[in-house]
């Protein structure tokens, strides 16, 4: 159930977690795992939906959840618009969480499993060259790896019995066998991609915020073949995820971060 807010209302940030997706079915399977009313807030800039479940009783705020849109470009400035929200309302966000479905690359990440990211990569930031793809770091600019907390990708990974690796963003999803083949070549610890993490992860970056990537395999990297996709399948999987994740991500917001590093 969701509660509309109250007309003229401006609310600030009591949660302590953002969750940022790109679609509203995305953002309603992670709300699914939270107990309670979600309530809808108009903040500057982005409207959030607050998961007032177990979290807000034991002190650490709600869990806010924003369908920032698709790709990285809209992904990070809605992120940052509810960033900046927050730090201006007093109350900051101590962790942002891009979360949703994706493509898992097969044989490594099934459809149905769940993939906490140990480095959220920009796959296509960069130029071609007769020589072959050059990130944008090689052009001297930039950054094209975001490194979540070491601690707590490990401490998700085993409370969610996700996978670890490398999530890719990229603009255009792949739909080759042969780019499915040139991603693993560059990143051969890649395991899914999707579209915002980057973006979502440079957004929290600029807040000094850490950041956090979970993806749901909903269908396998290479050629597209809707009929094989499991996307209501991958949203289960969501909210499953999310339901052992919640615990680990508020007892971690409850420690200084530099016990985590």
């Amino acid at each position: 159930m969701v509660v509309p807010p109250e007309e003229g209302r401006l609310i600030t940030s009591s949660a302590r977690v953002l969750v940022a997706t790109a679609v509203p079915a995305e953002r309603d399977a992670v709300a699914r795992a939270f107990p309670g009313l979600v309530e809808e807030l108009a903040l500057p800039g982005a409207t959030v939906h607050r998961a007032t479940g177990a979290t807000v009783h034991r002190g650490t705020g709600a869990t806010d959840l924003l369908a920032a849109g698709v790709g990285p470009a809209l992904a990070a400035a809605s992120t940052a618009a509810a960033l900046t929200a927050a730090a201006l309302g007093g109350r900051p966000y101590r962790l942002v969480v891009s979360a949703g479905i994706g493509g898992g690359f097969p044989p490594h990440a099934p459809l149905g499993s769940l993939v906490v990211a140990d480095e959220i990569t920009a796959a296509d930031l960069g130029a071609e060259t007769p020589d072959g793809f050059l990130p944008v770091t090689d052009l001297g600019f930039g950054t094209v790896t975001h490194r979540p907390p070491a601690a707590l990708v490990r401490e998700a990974a085993a409370a969610s019995g996700a996978l670890t690796g490398t999530v890719l963003t990229v603009s255009t999803v792949t739909g080759t066998a042969a780019r499915a083949d040139a991603l693993r070549a560059r990143h051969p610890r890649a395991l899914a991609e999707a579209m915002e993490g980057f973006g979502v992860a440079e957004a929290a970056a600029a807040h000094g915020v850490p950041v956090l990537e979970v993806r749901a395999v909903s269908n396998p990297v290479g050629p597209r073949d809707r009929a094989a996709w499991r996307v209501g399948d991958a949203l289960t999987a969501l909210t499953e995820g999310f339901g052992k994740l919640a615990p680990v991500l508020e007892s971690w917001i409850q420690h200084d971060q530099h016990d985590h590093q």
